[in-house]
C-alpha cells in the first residue's frame, strides 16, 4: 500500500448526542379523569466510542472526518414510555491507537486489544418525567428534567504500531531489507535516506509454525528527540515494541558512536525506552571474512548481545532469528 495510506496521526472534533427530556404528562382515561402523572423519561444522548479492530492498521480513514457527531436521545412520552436513546458512533481504530485531549494533552485510554472500547465523549443523560417527582405531599407534580447537553470536545488520536521487535538504526542500515528477506512485507528500498517513511510490519515465520510481528520504522539521525528528520513521527512507534533490535552496517565509522547516538535520542525522548530489551545486528556483512569479523567483535559494546548478518547472502539470519525469539519469550 502507498505510504501516503500511512496516517497515524489525527485531530477529530467529537460532539456527543444530547438527552432526550422527560416528560410532563398526566394519565386521562374515561373513568379516571384526574390520572396520576406518568411521564416517561428521556433516552440518553448518543457515545462516541473507540473500538479497537484487526481490520484496520492505520487512521487513514478518519483523515478527512474532522467532525464526529452522535444522535440526541428522544424526549419520553406518556404511559410511563422512555425515549429511545440516540445512537453510538462507534469508531474503530487499529490496535495501538492512543487517544488524547487537544487542550490538555492528556492521554485517555490506549486500545490494545480487538473489540476493546472506550467511551471517548459521553452522551448526556436523558431528562426524568414528571412521574419521578411524585411525592406523598406532592401528588401531581407539574414539571420533569430537561435532557443533558452532549459535549462538543477535539480529540488527538495517534497510532503507535505494535509489534515484538522494531528494528533501530541509522537510514540505509539495512532494515527494509531485512524485513523482506525474513517475512512477506514489501517495503520500499532504495540506496538513500528515509526511503521508509512510515513504519512497516511483517510476520516472521519461526520454527515450529510459531511466529513474531517485526516492524521496520524509518531511521533515526541525530536530532530525532527534537524533532528533526521524522524525529517524534518515529520515536512513538517504538514505545510499542518488546524488544529493539539495532542495526548497523559493518561499514560504518564508529559502530560504537553510532550505537551511543542511537541510545541518546531514545533516552531524550523517553528513558523508559532503555529499558527494553536489544540486540544488535552488525548488517552488510557478506564480504566479511572470520578474521575480520573476530577484530571487529573487540569494537563493539560490551553490554548488548550481537550478531553479525547479511540479509542478501543469508548470513545469519536463522541464528538473528533465535535471539529474536529467545528475547521475547524470555
Amino acid at each position: 500500500m502507498a505510504d501516503s495510506n500511512f496516517v497515524d496521526y489525527v485531530k477529530i472534533n467529537c460532539r456527543s448526542g444530547a438527552g432526550g427530556a422527560g416528560s410532563r404528562h398526566f394519565r386521562r382515561e374515561k373513568f379516571e379523569p384526574r390520572g396520576g402523572p406518568d411521564g416517561g423519561n428521556g433516552g440518553r444522548g448518543g457515545h462516541i466510542i473507540l473500538e479497537g479492530s484487526t481490520d484496520v492498521w492505520t487512521l487513514l480513514h478518519l483523515k478527512y472526518r474532522k467532525h464526529v457527531i452522535a444522535e440526541p436521545g428522544e424526549g419520553g412520552a406518556g404511559a410511563r414510555q422512555s425515549g429511545k436513546q440516540g445512537e453510538d458512533e462507534i469508531l474503530k481504530v487499529p490496535l495501538g491507537t492512543v487517544a488524547k485531549d487537544f487542550e490538555t494533552g492528556k492521554v485517555e485510554c490506549e486500545i490494545t486489544e480487538a473489540g476493546q472500547r472506550f467511551i471517548l465523549v459521553a452522551g448526556g443523560r436523558g431528562g426524568l418525567g414528571n412521574e419521578n417527582f411524585k411525592t406523598s405531599v406532592n401528588q401531581a407534580p407539574n414539571h420533569a428534567q430537561p435532557g443533558e447537553a452532549g459535549k462538543e470536545e477535539w480529540k488527538i488520536l495517534e497510532l503507535k504500531v505494535l509489534a515484538d521487535v522494531g528494528l533501530v538504526g541509522f537510514p540505509n542500515a539495512g532494515k527494509s531489507t531485512l524485513l523482506s528477506v525474513v517475512s512477506a512485507a514489501k517495503p520500499e528500498i532504495a540506496d538513500y535516506p528515509f526511503t521508509t517513511l512510515v513504519p512497516n510490519l511483517g510476520m516472521v515465520r519461526y520454527r515450529g509454525n510459531r511466529s513474531f510481528v517485526m516492524a521496520d520504522i524509518p531511521g533515526i539521525i541525530e536530532g530525532a528527540a527534537e524533532g528533526k528528520g521524522l524525529g517524534h513521527r518515529f520515536l512513538r512507534h517504538i514505545e510499542r515494541n518488546s524488544t529493539l533490535l539495532f542495526m548497523i552496517a559493518c561499514d560504518t565509522a564508529s559502530i560504537k558512536k553510532e550505537f551511543k547516538i542511537l541510545l541518546n535520542e531514545l533516552k531524550k525522548y523517553n528513558p523508559e525506552l532503555l529499558d527494553k530489551k536489544r540486540i544488535l545486528a552488525i548488517t552488510k556483512c557478506d564480504m566479511m571474512d572470520e578474521v575480520m569479523i573476530k577484530q571487529m567483535k573487540k569494537l563493539l559494546p560490551k553490554d548488548i548481545p550481537n550478531v553479525f548478518i547479511s540479509s542478501v547472502s543469508g548470513m545469519n539470519i536463522d541464528t538473528l532469528k533465535d535471539m529474536v525469539w529467545e528475547q521475547i519469550n524470555s
